[in-house]
């Protein structure tokens, strides 16, 4: 067996009912991706079929488009904040 580290990639993300909206998700919305069905819960179309998004919960834009929610505690154990002038490379 080998073992294998993740490699570090930057996502874009935000707290649903915390943080503001990004431009993303209401460019996903307006496609139908995602799909608002209350002030705190989304469905979002991902690889993996429709997942629901809660209140709290991180909504991550990955490095190839695809949209994914994420429980805090495990956001908080895979992720951490990077340096704007670092986000870019």
């Amino acid at each position: 067996m080998f073992k294998y580290r993740k490699k570090p990639v930057v996502v874009e993300a935000f707290r649903l009912g915390v943080d503001e909206r990004p431009e993303w998700i209401d460019d996903a919305i307006t496609v139908g991706n995602v799909r608002v069905i209350n002030e705190n819960n989304m469905a979002i179309t991902t690889l993996k079929g429709v997942m629901i998004a809660d209140k709290g919960d991180w909504i991550i834009k990955e490095i190839k488009g695809e949209l994914y929610p994420c429980k805090p505690d495990i956001f908080e154990q895979t992720y951490e904040k990077v340096k704007e002038q670092n986000a870019n490379k």
